[in-house]
């Protein structure tokens, strides 16, 4: 993709309805579900949080959570919306661990200002209607009441946002991965 192309398709007003969002709270086996998916043949774009505050920790930045989480959430959107333009050359199902409601949904919980440009980057980045949630799963990770709103907050703004949340079951991996299959049967 050169220059001139990048980005140029996302002035469109219709979802891209083969995007499809896995959200839900830290630790309810988000990657390894999307490990799997990948494992069977789709494309995958990894979560922007994680890349971004490696990437800053390497340079010493300042643009993660728990030093400025307002640069933090801005550095993961505009990630997001990369990962987004370069999946529009992609064919078939695509999956986005998270997407820019997780980050603005984080700033919302948080009571940050909101920059600016962050309504119509909801508006303009549209994925398809149906999200796959994971809910929180005490047995892969310690309770954690903080996780859980995060959870229960994920869930809010996605319907909000005119999104179907549709609950992952907790059962083992290659189980969750047959759901979501089941899932794109109903839709395709």
């Amino acid at each position: 993709m050169n220059e001139n192309e990048y980005a140029a398709n996302t002035s469109q007003d219709v979802a891209a309805s083969n995007f499809y969002i896995l959200s839900g709270c830290s630790g309810g086996g988000k990657s390894t579900l999307l490990s799997e998916l990948e494992q069977r043949g789709y494309p995958v774009f990894p979560e922007p949080g994680r890349q971004i505050v490696k990437e800053q920790l390497s340079v010493n930045g300042d643009g993660i959570p728990w030093k400025d989480a307002t640069k933090f959430a801005e550095l993961c959107v505009s990630r997001a919306m990369y990962f987004y333009n370069m999946a529009l050359r992609l064919d078939g199902p695509v999956f986005f661990d998270r997407s820019v409601i997780d980050n603005i949904s984080g700033i919302e919980r948080l009571g940050l200002p909101m920059p600016a440009y962050f309504p119509p980057t909801l508006e303009r980045y549209r994925y398809a209607s149906r999200v796959f949630m994971v809910p929180p799963w005490p047995e892969l990770f310690v309770r954690d009441a903080e996780a859980e709103q995060e959870f229960y907050s994920l869930q809010q703004a996605y319907k909000a946002n005119h999104y179907e949340v549709l609950l992952v079951p907790k059962v083992p991996v290659n189980e969750r991965a047959d759901f979501i299959e089941r899932e794109l049967l109903h839709i395709f």
